[in-house]
């Protein structure tokens, strides 16, 4: 991992940004059968028809099934209610709905894989300010959090405080590359 992520020294900060994206829906497929392979199944026709897809949770019930949800670009919801719709039958799903009043905010940095209490900063930064987090998403360098899209502005200004990236002052970024 030294290679991927290297120790870029103690003046490296531990999270180096906040992201955020108001363009994503959340659809939520309920009542799926619980058994291996109708995740893939649900999954593999998204993929068919070209939709994206981000952040996953599934929940199984004691009823023997499994509601499945996920993100994807908001761009592409027709798309998604449209297969729905036409594969209710082969994914035997009861319902489905989608919520396209989300966001997603997300803090990253290289120095998380070696720090601990960063996600007890994220989630209580966000608790302070009343934002109800929908769905949770993470990696090595990132943790990510599905929020009400009216809460989005202000879930992105708690993370920048909790983590000490208020500036005071602007700063311009310039990128000399080729936008490649």
């Amino acid at each position: 991992m030294g290679e991927l992520f290297p120790d870029l020294g103690p003046e490296t900060p531990v999270i180096s940004g906040v992201a955020h994206d108001g363009s994503e829906s959340l659809v939520t497929v309920r009542g799926v059968i619980d058994k291996p392979g109708m995740a893939a199944k649900v999954f593999s026709e998204l993929a068919q028809v070209g939709v994206n897809v981000d952040m996953i949770v599934q929940a199984g019930t004691s009823a023997g099934t499994a509601d499945i949800s996920f993100t994807v670009p908001g761009s592409t919801t027709r798309q998604v209610r449209d297969l729905l719709e036409s594969k209710e039958e082969e994914l035997g799903y009861l319902s489905y709905d989608v919520n396209a009043e989300v966001g997603k905010v997300a803090v990253v940095g290289v120095g998380m894989k070696t720090h601990s209490g960063l996600a007890a900063i994220f989630f209580k930064a966000l608790s302070d300010k009343g934002i109800n987090v929908l769905m949770i998403s993470t990696s090595e360098i990132r943790i990510a959090a599905l929020v009400p899209l009216d809460q989005l502005e202000d879930a992105v200004r708690a993370l920048h405080t909790a983590y000490g990236l208020d500036a005071d002052k602007v700063e311009a970024v310039v990128y000399g590359g080729t936008g490649r």
